[in-house]
């Protein structure tokens, strides 16, 4: 074996290589499927949390999603405005708003899910059905137990760095 492919061999095997392909196959798919959601990945987040019933006040969404409260008023302003969401009294304060989906909003998200589902079939698309599913409930088992451990403050945040890094060209192989 060359010392080329002994290298590349190695490289496939490398956890993080791994994860960084998966990543950058994700992200390019993704990007095209929520580009008209205002706020974009953050935005996408607040709509799912919304409909789902899980977004109880604006600060316990912000807090929850690790997004500045002054972002999140922006955000919440533009995804209402679209008609995506709307905020209701909450019962319990008067003073708080729940953030709740419009029905426009869950269709829109429903839209979104199938779309990104397909990305996620396609970027897992050397394995098996069966194995699809099973790689995504490992996948979430791990990262549910390193998020427990240390939170992230804003995931949006990191998914868009890791995002922006994966997703631009390398330098890699250029002459200098």
């Amino acid at each position: 074996m060359t010392q080329a492919a002994h290298e590349h061999v190695e490289l496939q095997s490398d956890l993080g290589w791994a994860l960084g392909v998966l990543l950058r196959g994700y992200a390019k798919g993704a990007q095209a499927v929520i580009a008209d959601v205002p706020g974009g990945p953050r935005g996408y987040q607040v709509l799912t949390s919304a409909a789902d019933g899980a977004a109880d006040t604006q600060l316990a969404l912000a807090n929850k999603l690790g997004i500045d409260r002054t972002v999140m008023t922006y955000l919440l302003d533009d995804l209402e405005k679209a008609g995506l969401i709307e905020r209701q009294p909450d019962p319990a304060d008067r003073r708080a708003r729940r953030i709740v989906a419009t029905e426009a909003g869950r269709g829109k998200l429903c839209e979104l899910q199938r779309k990104l589902r397909h990305i996620e079939d396609r970027v897992l698309g050397a394995l098996p059905d069966e194995d699809r599913e099973r790689f995504r409930e490992m996948l979430r088992t791990v990262a549910v137990n390193l998020d427990a451990g240390d939170p992230l403050q804003d995931a949006c945040s990191v998914v868009e760095s890791l995002t922006e890094a994966a997703t631009k060209p390398s330098r890699r192989g250029r002459g200098r």
